[in-house]
């Protein structure tokens, strides 16, 4: 996947206004199969897997004995003792090794499956107009975090889920590897009439930060708590023992840092591990920044002492020793229209 195939704008402003298809086959794809896959699950994510309906997706943590992020991931319910687990490319092997270190004799089948998959993302406005040609099965009625199965093109065997990165509506598909390239061309194809681009990793992660979703490797990490980058919400201390559990249960009580939105006053860059200061005192250290296609300015996430975090605040940032003004604004920066 290039980081962009166009321009990161134009392919930005495809997926805002129209339709963008991404390649995203770099993800992690992993299959539970077996009555015994659902306690070994709950064991290792944070979240409560028992709680998915069937065809329900739910996004989940990976938490390390510190409870600092291994990863956080998407947990689909295919069936009744089916599961699919999708990771970050990067920390896929940390996440295979967490989970067979900590098997304990669960019985079932589970297949690392990335190899032999692809997975295509088709995301904006009219991503339903591109895809429902192609698809066996009606798509509108597929609810956000929920998922649906059928075939592609009438031969290919698809999952499709509806979950968005991008903040936009939009539609992931997991398919044979072998059939990726057709896959790809036939939504270019289907996609021409409503202004299709194909999207690069820039865009993807310019949109992702607008719509203020934590990345790995910048708001998430091994060292990070959830309860300090927002996202505590998708640990479920009450569901019993999990890895990681205790430590998260001290980090609830005080996470040590909050995740902010910063609206720089001019136009200049804000990258990830920029001082932000108050009054001149480091107060915290930007996580991501851009200059935002959507929004038209100069925004960064950034993580920072509480006190330092209440909306309309005004604070500083070093941007390569030019020091720049910022205030506190709510996060996201853009939420789509429903």
């Amino acid at each position: 996947m290039p980081v962009q195939y166009s321009s990161i704008v134009q392919e930005h402003q495809a997926v805002r206004k129209r339709v963008g298809v991404f390649d995203i086959s770099h993800m992690g794809r992993l299959t539970f199969d077996g009555a015994g896959m659902l306690d070994w699950l709950e064991r290792v994510t944070t979240n409560h897997v028992a709680k998915l309906a069937l065809g329900q997706i739910q996004y989940s943590l990976m938490a390390n004995d510190a409870g600092g992020l291994i990863d956080d991931i998407l947990v689909y319910r295919r069936h009744q003792h089916g599961y699919y687990l999708v990771c970050n490319a990067s920390n896929r092997s940390a996440v295979v090794d967490r989970l067979e270190n900590h098997r304990q004799g669960a019985e079932g089948d589970f297949h690392d499956r990335t190899l032999d998959t692809a997975m295509i993302a088709v995301q904006g406005p009219r991503a339903l107009s591109v895809l429902q040609p192609l698809f066996d099965q009606p798509l509108e009625p597929v609810k956000y975090y929920h998922l649906t199965t059928g075939r592609l093109l009438s031969d290919v065997t698809a999952v499709i889920s509806r979950t968005g990165y991008t903040g936009e509506d939009g539609y992931e598909l997991i398919i044979p590897a072998q059939e990726a390239e057709r896959i790809w061309r036939a939504i270019l194809v289907t996609g021409q009439a409503e202004g299709i681009l194909p999207c690069g990793l820039g865009a993807r992660d310019t949109l992702r930060f607008e719509a203020a979703m934590p990345l790995y490797g910048h708001e998430l990490s091994a060292a990070t708590n959830p309860f300090a980058t927002g996202i505590g919400w998708a640990v479920k201390l009450e569901k019993g023992e999990f890895l990681g559990r205790s430590a998260l249960q001290v980090w609830k009580q005080n996470p040590g840092q909050t995740r902010i939105g910063l609206r720089l006053a001019a136009k200049r860059i804000a990258r990830q591990g920029a001082a932000v200061l108050d009054a001149g005192r480091g107060v915290g250290t930007v996580t991501s920044g851009t200059f935002a296609p959507t929004i038209q300015a100069s925004l960064a996430m950034a993580s920072v002492e509480p006190a330092a975090a209440a909306l309309g605040k005004t604070l500083e940032v070093d941007v390569r020793g030019h020091i720049e003004p910022a205030t506190v604004v709510p996060l996201p920066f853009y939420r789509r229209k429903p």
